[in-house]
This record gives structure tokens, C-alpha cells and sequence, in this order.
């Protein structure tokens, strides 16, 4: 017998023949923690994150997902969810339980004719991409192809796209999602129209999501690439996006990034590990419409001291940034929305990007507007529609000798941001920071996702997540 605290802080014992008996009704494996497998299964993207599960079961199907509720119930010990395990604060991996791993589950099914993908919940938006651009076709993901499906979409959802198509969540047309209990259901706008509701926005708080089904927009080869300034010349840069933005063709997507140059033969020796301000711009309309939308952009003033934009397919642009942030490197990220940036905000800004502590710690600002402000803010679980960026602020490193120094900066830049801010922040971008930041970042929409979860999970089984309680 096994003998652990659960997070509850109940002791429980779990038997050898009752972990027996569940690998005998899995088809995908079993991961124990004596498994020489067990600590290359149970990392997450973010190195920060040393957790040791009591099991890890790489599900194959539903009826595994179906299996391991169905033994975590029986046994009382906590579960974790993990589709593409990007999780900031790793919440797809829990101590002393099982984490349902669905990375196992990653097949996409594409209907050109209806413009529809069925995508399993295990997929990483790569798998997306190469499925949907053999058709020409793409919906709204995040910036780098490793993040998983299932958690950028629960959280909402914004990329590259977003300024014409929306956020991920309204794209999304329907889900298959386990219960706690184990039944499986649709949640869709005609099938538990409620569930459908929280989960678009509300997290991994109510299910497992085993499939999404998403509409697809005629996207191929985009106008896309990076446009760089001197850090010294970037708060005049940002002044002209942010007053650009708002009034540019919805087709014309760009982030905002601050960071230091890698030093890699994309980028000229002399900006090599220079901070620097720049804008990752996409525009996915006609590719005759390209020069006259782009062409604003070509008139800052400061011109750009590197350019590199040009048409190039979907995927590419998706996968850009995948080599500079691979897997395993520390992370500490918090994050902010913005209905404006005001000057002293910029400065703001400018002022936390020259401290920056290490060579891969960045701000990131996304614009949030467009397709995104024509959804109600009640409509779905996501409720800043009306703001116009979403931030993130990370310090990253490959060294866990640097994780106080990467948390400390990340930690006091976003305390002197927030004031700023619209006072929550995207789910997805927030590390484990406490109800009262979960309660801001769903405002008025907070207690209605509290009654969702008190339906469909009463007992908090789903609680590895940014936990919405249950409703009393």
C-alpha cells in the first residue's frame, strides 16, 4: 500500500492490485513513479514546475479518460488534466495523484466542405496547422504551435487571427466533454448550452474535454514577419500603435513585443542580445490587399532598424517562435488587460523592459479588439470584450539558478503595471495567484460560472486549474 496526504490533507492508501486492475482496462499506458519514463512524463513545458503524480496514464480513448475519473473517484486521490502541458503554473500536473494525459489523443479531422476541424483534445495547435493548411484553411490559435489545443482554447484563446475572427472560444462550435461522474456529453449552443457557455472562457474547471469542433477561415499564405526599433526609440513606436491599432484593416493583426535580440543569423550582429521594441505584424486577407494594408506600417517614424516581412504560409509564421522557447526553460509569467495605454503607461513599460533580468524575459501586448469586441461580454465566460490588449509579462531562463530572479522582476513589473490595467488578466497568462485574481478575471460572470460548476462538478473534482469553486 501506498500511504500519501491528498490535497485535502486526508491520508489515503492506494493498493498494487487496484493500480493492477486499472491498467488492465486501459488500452494507452500506465506511468508509476518507479517507470523509467516517469520523470520525462510527468515535465511540463515550464521547468519551474517539479511535481510527481502518483500515475500518469497516457489515455488513448474516452473510455480511458472514463477509467482514470472512474479510479481517482473510487481511491480519493486528486486527478490533473494535461493536453499540450503549457500551463504556466503546470496545472496539468498534480503531486500525488493521476494526471489524465491526453497528449495520446491527438488526431484532427478536417471538413473542407463545412470548413470544420474535429480536433482531439492531446493536440498541440501544430497538429492543427498541418491538417487545416493542406485545405488552405486555419482558425484563431495562439503564437507558438506547441501550446496545446485544450488549454488555450478553455482559457479563451487569442493569436495571430484574433483581430479579424475573434477569439479561439468563438470559433469553437462544440465539445465532447467527460463529467466527474464519468457521463459524456455536447456541450454546443443547443446541448447543455450552460456548460457550452462556461467553457468557453472558464478553464478546465468542468470536464474533460476529449474533442473540440471548430470553424475554419480561408487562410493560407499570410503577410507576416517582424519590424524592430532600439529599445531608446520604442516608446514613440508603441504611441503610434497604440493610436494604429484600433483604426487598422481588421485583416492586420500585430503584437507588440519587448526583448532582446537573439543572436541568431536572422537578425544583424550588431542587434545581437540588444533590447529592443517590435512588432510581430500578420495580415490574413486577399494577397492583393497586402501592400495598401501594410503600408501605414512602413511610415513610422523612427523607420525600423530590421525588417523582415514577407508572405509566407500559416504555419510558418505559427511555428516562428518555437526554437527560441522550447521546452524546459523556467518561466514566471503574470499578466494584465488594458482598455488604453496611456503615456505614463508606456514609460512604464519602457522602464521594466531596460531591467529586463535575463536575455529571454519579454512583454508581450496583443490586441484584443475587432472580431473580439462583437461578442458580449455575458455571452460567453470571457469577459474583458472591452478591452484592447492583453499582456503578459514573463521572465524566462534556462537556469534554475535564476528562478528568484526571473519571479522577483516579474513579480514587481506587473505590481507597477497593474494600476494601469483593467484590473484582471487573461486566464492563460496568470501563474497560481489566488481566488481573488480568478474572481477579476471573470467579473459579473464569476457567480454564474460558480452555479455551472456546482451542476456539473459539485464536488471540486476538477480543482487543478485556476479553480472556480462550486456555488454553496
Amino acid at each position: 500500500m501506498q500511504r500519501y496526504s491528498t490535497s485535502t490533507g486526508n491520508q489515503t492508501q492506494v493498493g498494487a492490485h487496484a493500480i493492477d486492475r486499472l491498467e488492465e482496462r486501459l488500452r494507452g499506458a500506465l506511468i508509476r513513479s518507479d517507470d523509467r519514463r516517469y520523470d520525462s512524463a510527468r515535465r511540463v513545458y515550464n521547468a519551474m514546475i517539479d511535481r510527481h503524480p502518483l500515475l500518469i496514464v497516457e489515455c488513448a480513448d474516452t473510455a480511458d479518460v472514463t477509467e482514470c475519473l472512474r479510479f481517482s473517484r473510487d481511491n480519493s486521490i486528486p486527478l490533473s488534466v494535461r493536453g499540450g502541458g503549457h500551463s504556466g503554473p503546470g496545472l496539468g500536473v498534480c503531486d500525488d495523484g493521476i494526471v489524465i494525459d491526453l497528449s495520446q489523443m491527438n488526431g484532427v479531422r478536417v471538413d473542407p466542405a463545412a470548413r470544420t476541424a474535429r480536433v482531439e483534445g492531446g493536440c498541440t495547435w501544430a497538429d492543427v496547422d498541418h491538417a487545416t493548411h493542406a485545405f488552405g484553411l486555419a482558425t484563431v490559435s495562439g503564437v507558438v504551435s506547441t501550446t496545446g489545443v485544450g488549454g488555450l482554447t478553455l482559457g479563451g484563446g487569442h493569436g495571430h487571427l484574433t483581430r479579424k475572427y475573434g477569439l479561439t472560444i468563438d470559433n469553437l462550435i462544440s465539445a465532447d466533454v467527460i463529467l466527474a461522474d464519468g457521463r459524456f456529453v455536447t456541450a454546443s449552443t443547443r446541448e447543455n448550452a450552460d456548460l457550452f457557455w462556461a467553457i468557453r472562457g472558464g478553464g478546465g474547471n468542468f470536464g474533460v474535454v476529449t474533442s473540440f469542433l471548430f470553424e475554419l477561415h480561408p487562410v493560407d499564405t499570410v503577410n507576416a514577419g517582424l519590424m524592430v526599433w532600439p529599445l531608446e526609440q520604442a516608446d514613440r513606436v508603441i504611441r503610434w500603435y497604440r493610436d494604429f491599432i484600433p483604426g487598422a484593416p481588421e485583416e492586420l493583426n500585430g503584437f507588440f513585443a519587448m526583448m532582446s535580440v537573439p543572436p541568431i543569423p536572422l537578425f544583424p550582429n550588431a542587434l545581437h542580445n540588444q533590447i529592443v521594441g517590435g512588432i510581430v505584424w500578420c495580415y490574413c486577407g486577399p494577397p492583393e490587399g497586402a501592400d495598401a494594408a501594410m503600408a501605414p506600417t512602413r511610415t513610422v517614424d523612427p523607420a525600423p532598424v530590421f525588417e523582415h516581412v514577407g508572405p509566407m504560409p500559416y504555419p510558418k509564421l505559427q511555428s516562428l517562435f518555437d526554437p527560441l522557447l522550447p521546452p524546459g526553460l523556467q518561466w514566471y509569467w503574470k499578466g494584465n488587460f488594458y482598455r488604453e495605454l496611456t503615456d505614463d503607461c508606456i514609460a512604464e513599460h519602457i522602464k521594466w523592459a531596460a531591467q529586463f533580468p535575463t536575455a529571454l524575459s519579454t512583454i508581450h501586448l496583443y490586441p484584443i479588439d475587432g472580431a473580439v469586441h462583437r461578442v458580449g461580454k455575458n455571452d460567453t465566460a470571457f469577459s474583458y470584450r472591452d478591452c484592447q490588449f492583453s499582456e503578459v509579462v514573463g521572465g524566462v531562463d534556462p537556469d534554475p539558478a535564476n528562478k528568484d530572479r526571473i519571479t522577483n522582476w516579474s513579480r514587481d513589473a506587473w505590481n507597477a503595471l497593474q494600476p494601469y490595467s483593467a484590473g484582471g488578466a487573461y486566464v492563460n497568462f496568470m501563474m497560481e495567484e489566488g481566488i481573488d485574481r480568478v474572481r477579476a478575471t471573470y467579473r459579473d460572470n464569476f457567480d454564474r460560472l460558480e452555479r455551472v460548476k456546482a451542476k456539473y462538478d459539485p464536488g471540486n473534482v476538477f480543482r487543478s486549474s485556476q479553480n472556480i469553486p462550486p456555488a454553496q
